[in-house]
C-alpha cells in the first residue's frame, strides 16, 4: 500500500483485499474510492462504498476498512464546527458531481508533491463548506449489510457470503440451521430491519460490486451472484446503485492525475 497523510486527510492506494486495523479517530472523517471499491466496517455492519457514494464516520467510531480491487482512497478530516452537521452515526451519501471534484481536489497532489501547487487555508475552508453543503443535501443512500447478533442469522450469513449464488428459500436455509421460516422471517424484520429477499438482494449487489472491481463482466458477474439473466441483475443493481454495471464499470477509474 502506498500512503501519503498530511493534517486534514489522506489518500492510500490499496491493491486488491489490502485490509486496514480497527481504529478510531478524534475527528470525524469522509472516505471516498476515487477507484475501486471500500467497505467500511463498524460495530453496526458493513457499509460498501463505490465510486457514487461517500462514507461518513463520527469522531470516536471504531471502524476498518477493506478494499476490493486496487482502491484509490481519499479521507477528509473535518473540524467538529463542520462535523457537527453531519449525523452522528456512520451514514453513506450519494455523492454529487460537485461532491466528487471537491473531495478529489481536497485530497490531490498538492498536499504531498512539492512540484505541485496546493490550496491556500482559507481556499481548503471554503471547498469544505461546499462539500458539507452538498452531503447535507444529498440523500443517504447506503449498501448497508447489517451485522447479525442472532447465531441463526449468523449461520445464515455465513452460508450466503460463502455461496452468494445459492438460491435456496428461507424455509430451505432454515432446515439447515434448524429454525423455522417464521421465526427468521422476524428475526430478520426486528434485527435487521429487512426482509431476507431484501438483505440477500443487497449482499449479491456487494458481490457484484466486488467482481465487476475485479474486471468480471455484466454476464458473468449476474450468473455467480444468482441472478437468473443479466436483465434481472441489471435492475436489481441499477436500483440499489443508481446505475447500471456497464455504466458502473466504465466510469469508475478516474484520470491518474487526481
Amino acid at each position: 500500500m502506498t500512503s501519503h497523510l498530511w493534517p486534514s486527510g489522506g489518500r492510500h492506494l490499496w491493491p486488491a483485499g489490502g485490509t486496514s486495523a480497527a481504529q478510531t479517530h478524534a475527528r470525524g472523517h469522509l472516505v471516498y474510492a476515487a477507484s475501486g471499491i471500500l467497505a467500511v466496517h463498524t460495530e453496526r455492519g458493513a457499509s460498501i462504498v463505490p465510486a457514487n457514494r461517500v462514507a461518513w464516520t463520527p469522531a470516536e467510531f471504531t471502524h476498518d476498512h477493506r478494499a476490493h480491487g486496487a482502491t484509490d482512497m481519499r479521507i477528509v478530516f473535518l473540524a467538529p464546527s463542520l462535523a457537527r452537521l453531519l449525523p452522528e452515526r456512520p451514514a453513506v451519501f450519494l455523492a454529487s458531481d460537485l461532491a466528487r471534484e471537491v473531495l478529489l481536489a481536497l485530497t490531490g497532489p498538492g498536499n504531498y508533491d512539492d512540484t505541485t501547487p496546493g490550496y491556500s487555508r482559507a481556499a481548503r475552508s471554503r471547498l469544505l463548506r461546499v462539500l458539507v453543503d452538498e452531503l447535507r443535501e444529498a440523500p443517504e443512500q447506503p449498501l448497508h449489510l447489517p451485522e447479525p447478533r442472532d447465531d441463526r442469522l449468523r449461520a445464515i450469513a455465513r452460508l450466503l457470503y460463502e455461496t452468494p449464488a445459492d438460491n435456496a428459500t428461507l424455509s430451505e436455509l432454515g432446515r439447515t440451521i434448524g429454525a423455522s421460516t417464521r421465526t427468521l422471517s422476524r428475526l430478520f424484520h426486528d434485527e435487521l430491519g429487512m426482509t431476507f429477499y431484501e438483505w440477500r438482494t443487497q449482499l449479491r449487489v456487494y458481490h457484484a460490486l466486488v467482481l465487476l472491481a475485479d474486471g468480471r463482466d455484466t454476464t458473468q458477474t449476474a450468473y455467480a451472484c444468482g441472478w437468473a439473466n443479466p436483465s434481472s441483475f441489471i435492475a436489481a443493481f441499477s436500483a440499489i446503485i443508481g446505475t447500471t454495471p456497464g455504466r458502473y464499470r466504465a466510469g469508475r477509474t478516474p484520470s491518474p492525475r487526481r
